[in-house]
């Protein structure tokens, strides 16, 4: 019996280590993407500024474009940190 037990804790702990690792990988993702969007944006808004319904509200779709940006590589940062940390609590703890 105790030994099902011991095999149970393994899988929870291999369980929850894989999807520290998925989501890990998931924040890089987000940290990526608002990156991207930071480089894209000097490139898009020219082609932007030609469409006439925006020409009018360029300061705030270019908002709008860098709070997305900013968003992204918040939250990603903030997912990478918060898994990070339970990696290697869950490390520590076997």
């Amino acid at each position: 019996m105790m030994d099902l037990k011991k095999s149970d804790n393994i899988k929870d702990s291999s369980n929850g280590r894989n999807k520290a690792v998925v989501q890990i990988i998931w924040g890089v993702a987000l940290v990526f993407a608002g990156a991207a969007v930071f480089f894209r944006i000097p490139q898009v808004m020219p082609r932007i500024e030609r469409i006439e319904q925006f020409s009018s509200a360029m300061l705030f779709v270019r908002f709008c474009f860098y709070l997305l940006g900013i968003l992204l590589v918040g939250g990603g940062s903030k997912k990478i940190y918060n898994n990070y940390r339970k990696l290697e609590d869950k490390g520590s703890d076997t």
